[in-house]
């Protein structure tokens, strides 16, 4: 049951995903982390509640940041490991590890692109041993990075996130697969642990230790990571059921339009990011379909490849708007399995349903 990842133990095998922007930072972090997860919190804007927000963002957000860290280790008591996740296609995504290492995260996860360069990030933080891991959709993509790192670091990933095409927020597939996935026909995620598996094998023979793979997007139930325990995976991540519950830092509003969400409310997105996207049909992206939608007034730069000349909107502005409870103006990332999630709970009472599943399933 317990996970080794860098030499520290991991009492459960789930992570919580991180979710930007506010969605997952210390208070739900610290609480899977407490009840012995891994809990993450996401990189992306993360000090947009700070008062100085407007006037310096990335000063905002890198302070923001540390603090939530440290906070996020406090709430966790030593249990379990606190985790940021930071997309590669942020402008602030350098900034935003070597800030996190700094106030002792215990792992970096890095998606929304290739994290090529990750282990040279970290190595000029050299008293954090904090593990670091890719996001892939692929064996293809877990072959190159580890490739990579392996010839211009001499390191391989501590861990790696498989993310299939039912997951939330950004998608690391075409928007046509995507919407396949979508209308009900995904690839299956069994194939692609199978692949990043034999991807990762040569790897873990050359550095005589194990990675161990955990499986994303769209997993219903601690019996459904059963599934993939008895595959060959060490655990899975979830996210979305972790809105519903007390201490997700999302505002009430955020939580009630995921409670009263059916399946038919959830649709695929074309994020400013350039990445297809799952979220709720909200206000915003019906005004975007239908070509309404006012252009960005303002831009913060927070991501690389964004022109806010062309954006359909700003996206960053839009996950605010949800943090915030903004059902008009807000970005409500979801998974694929939103509509099934009706109550809401405490992280305790959602760690222990996943594992009191996962042991009894046949």
């Amino acid at each position: 049951m317990a996970v080794t990842i860098r030499g520290k133990t991991l009492p459960l095998p789930i992570l919580q995903g991180g979710m930007g922007v506010g969605i997952s930072l210390d208070r739900l972090a610290g609480a899977v982390a407490a009840a012995g997860g891994m809990g993450t919190i996401s990189t992306a804007v993360c000090g947009f509640r700070e008062p100085d927000f407007a006037a310096d963002p990335k000063g905002a957000n890198l302070r923001a940041l540390a603090a939530q860290v440290r906070r996020a280790k406090e709430l966790a008591r030593g249990a379990g490991m606190v985790a940021i996740n930071a997309m590669v296609a942020t402008t602030q995504y350098a900034d935003s590890i070597r800030t996190a290492l700094r106030a002792g995260v215990d792992a970096v996860v890095c998606g929304a692109g290739l994290p090529k360069d990750l282990p040279g990030i970290a190595a000029q933080v050299p008293e954090s041993d904090a593990a670091i891991a890719p996001i892939v959709s692929s064996g293809r993509a877990a072959t190159l990075i580890c490739r990579l790192w392996d010839k211009h670091y001499q390191r391989v990933p501590d861990f790696v996130v498989l993310e299939g095409p039912l997951a939330g927020g950004h998608l690391g597939f075409s928007k046509e697969e995507a919407q396949q996935a979508q209308a009900g026909h995904p690839r299956p995620l069994l194939e692609l642990l199978q692949e990043v598996l034999t991807a990762l094998e040569p790897f873990r023979q050359k550095y005589s230790r194990d990675i161990p793979v955990f499986v994303a997007g769209g997993i219903k139930n601690g019996a459904e990571m059963r599934r993939y325990t008895d595959a060959g995976a060490a655990g899975a991540q979830f996210a979305t059921r972790f809105i519903a519950t007390q201490e997700c830092d999302a505002d009430e509003g955020y939580k009630q339009a995921l409670l009263h969400a059916k399946p038919e409310d959830i649709t695929i997105v074309q994020s400013p990011v350039g990445m297809p996207g799952r979220a709720l049909h909200s206000p915003l992206i019906q005004r975007v379909e239908a070509g309404t939608q006012p252009p960005v007034d303002r831009c913060i730069r927070c991501l690389s490849a964004c022109d806010p000349k062309t954006a359909p909107y700003c996206i960053s502005k839009a996950l605010m708007a949800a943090a915030r409870g903004d059902w008009e103006n807000g970005l409500f990332f979801c998974g694929a399995g939103a509509g099934e999630i009706n109550t809401l709970s405490t992280v305790q009472e959602q760690m222990d349903q996943i594992m009191n599943e996962w042991r009894t399933a046949p």
